[in-house]
C-alpha cells in the first residue's frame, strides 16, 4: 500500500513547536502544578463523560478538565472557577484548543 505524501516539514514543525513550548512556559508555570492535579483528579471522578460527546449521545471517557472560557494565566479568576470547567475526552479538548489557537484566544 502506498504512502500518503508528507504535507509539512517535519523538522520545520519540531522547530516551531519548540519555539512555541518555549514561549508558552512549562505545564507549572501556567498554574498546571501540583494542586491542579489533585483538583483535576477529583474533578474528574466526579464528572467521569465527555461534555461534547454526551451532547451527540456518544459516552466517552474525559481526560481533560477544560477551561468553557479561556484564561490568560494562573492569576486569571476563571482559572479556579469550577463552572468555568467541563470535562473533555481527548478528542473534544484538542479540537477545541485548536479553534481556540486559531482565534488567538490562547
Amino acid at each position: 500500500m502506498p504512502k500518503a505524501a508528507k504535507t509539512h516539514s517535519t523538522a520545520a514543525t519540531r522547530g516551531q513547536r519548540q519555539q512555541y513550548d518555549r514561549w508558552r512556559g512549562s505545564s507549572a508555570s501556567r498554574g498546571y502544578g501540583h494542586q491542579w492535579r489533585k483538583y483535576r483528579a477529583a474533578f474528574l471522578r466526579a464528572n467521569p463523560l465527555c461534555a461534547k460527546c454526551a451532547l451527540r449521545a456518544t459516552l466517552t471517557e474525559a481526560r481533560h478538565v477544560d477551561h468553557i472560557q479561556p484564561v490568560t494565566d494562573k492569576d486569571d479568576p476563571l482559572f479556579w472557577e469550577e463552572s468555568n470547567h467541563q470535562p473533555l475526552c481527548h478528542a473534544c479538548h484538542s479540537e477545541k484548543t485548536a479553534k481556540e489557537n486559531q482565534l488567538g484566544c490562547d
